[in-house]
């Protein structure tokens, strides 16, 4: 069945090929495709009983001991059924694409693909091709249907995170010259860590830091997003900065125990000094979609700060094993509520064509519903009780002070000035944009269809906000697995 959640939305593209096929009735194939999707993904998500599920494991380049190996456990799940959701709604929310919609769809249905098969590969080969295929096909979402100066965004994009691959690259082949036997399996090299220390790991963080994006590697995030479609912002953010993360404690943690404990601090540090510095751009911003994007760097960094925490054998397991359950809560809850507010900045440009935060006022007297939505995904965006945002943060505020070090509370109080930032620029952009008097653009109200997009991703964060224990339940058990994989 895994499988066929993986390849499934292709063979929905491949369908789109079919000559005069109208544009409308793409977007539907669209929907239809990624909704059969997320309705498989829901029986696995039912029949799922613990450890690795659904594998499958088939021969594919057996000279370098590659093979095709897919399945799941308590951290992949989550994040599939993160990405068919989205891609649904996204899906939903793109009814009115008028700009080559076959292409667009298509295109789409190819990143649900990859997506799924990352968070699904249990082969360092596998992962890689998944990895870098995404980036070709995001390239040409901003490329093609962005605006602005979208050509020179996507460039940046590919040529930046191209280049985080091929280190990632370096870095995978490390892992496997040191293993014994030679293997890509990542299943076996985790049972069996490689001989490989800090340049492989260096090599293998460079890549996926990148990707996360973590300071200083984060430079392509802003001019990606701000020039992206608003279906492609909340891929973007929602599901493919997921594959950076879900990196490190698939791959680096567990397969360099030795490594990730010797630089735990300087991961640490990198965690820290993304939180703060990107709070800190996105108060300085006055175009929303840039905001929203330095938003990533920050929340993003509370992730690197948890994994950090990770490696220092000498603190409290079972605070670390805390950290890691809120980080990967973290990965789950920024997909849901940065994926929301970029579609929701994406309905100010369709009605005025602008960001800019200093030309918008009073837009609760013009449009309530739109800020009704804003102002919930915000107060999820700053963590607000009650919302799953919360629920992550709180995890990884408790999991990295109660492991005791004075250097880890120092980080965690250093952090939680994160929060307060968070909080100050999304309070300014409602009062600002929202419940400020009018201003020089008037802003009508959402459309049924962006409003069906929007809702769910904000009904889930409520759900995990107030009742946690159904994905606390899933993530608990492969955290504590991380973290005893790291202490070796």
């Amino acid at each position: 069945m895994l499988s066929l959640v993986i390849f499934l939305p292709l063979l929905g593209a491949a369908l789109l090929a079919v000559p005069r096929l109208g544009g409308r009735t793409a977007v539907w194939i669209w929907i239809a495709t990624s909704a059969a999707d997320l309705a498989l993904v829901t029986i696995m998500w039912d029949g799922y009983t613990g450890g690795i599920g659904y594998e499958t494991r088939l021969r594919w380049i057996p000279s370098v001991g590659a093979g095709y190996h897919v399945g799941v456990d308590g951290m992949s799940l989550p994040l599939i059924a993160l990405t068919a959701l989205l891609f649904l709604l996204c899906a939903v929310y793109s009814l009115k694409e008028s700009r080559r919609p076959r292409s667009y769809a298509a295109l789409f249905l190819f990143l649900q693909t990859v997506a799924q098969g990352l968070f699904a590969a249990l082969d360092l080969l596998l992962f890689f091709v998944f990895f870098d295929l995404s980036i070709v096909g995001m390239y040409f979402v901003i490329a093609g249907w962005g605006h602005g100066e979208r050509g020179r965004s996507a460039l940046k994009f590919f040529l930046y995170t191209f280049l985080g691959s091929l280190a990632l690259l370096l870095g995978l082949i490390g892992l496997y010259l040191g293993s014994h036997p030679r293997t890509f399996d990542m299943v076996d090299l985790t049972a069996a860590p490689p001989d490989a220390g800090g340049l492989v790991l260096l090599a293998i963080g460079i890549g996926l830091a990148v990707k996360t994006p973590t300071v200083p590697f984060h430079t392509w995030l802003p001019p990606a997003h701000t020039d992206a479609p608003a279906a492609g912002s909340a891929i973007l953010a929602g599901i493919l900065l997921k594959m950076g993360a879900y990196g490190f404690a698939r791959i680096a943690m567990p397969m360099l125990p030795g490594a990730w404990q010797r630089y735990a601090w300087v991961v640490i540090v990198a965690g820290v000094v993304s939180v703060l510095y990107g709070a800190l751009v996105a108060l300085a911003q006055d175009n929303l979609k840039r905001l929203i994007a330095y938003t990533s760097v920050n929340h993003m960094g509370y992730i690197v700060l948890a994994f950090g925490a990770a490696g220092l054998a000498a603190g409290d397991a079972r605070a670390r094993e805390l950290a890691v359950s809120g980080a990967v809560t973290q990965m789950v809850s920024h997909g849901l509520v940065t994926g929301a507010l970029f579609l929701l900045a994406g309905v100010l440009w369709d009605r005025v064509g602008s960001y800019d935060i200093r030309r918008l006022g009073g837009i609760a007297g013009t449009a309530p519903r739109l800020t009704a939505m804003t102002v919930v995904a915000a107060f999820a965006s700053l963590g607000l009780p009650g919302l799953s945002g919360f629920i992550a943060e709180f995890q990884i505020f408790t999991g990295v002070i109660g492991t005791g070090l004075v250097g880890a509370v120092v980080a965690a109080a250093l952090s939680v000035a994160g929060i307060l930032i968070t909080a100050a620029l999304m309070l300014r952009v409602l009062q600002k944009a929202f419940l400020g008097p009018p201003g020089e653009l008037t802003v009508s109200d959402v459309r049924p269809y962006e409003t069906a997009a929007v809702v769910p991703l904000l009904a889930l964060s409520l759900a995990i906000g107030l009742a946690p224990r159904w994905l606390l339940d899933l993530i608990e058990p492969v955290s504590a697995t991380i973290v005893s994989l790291v202490s070796r």
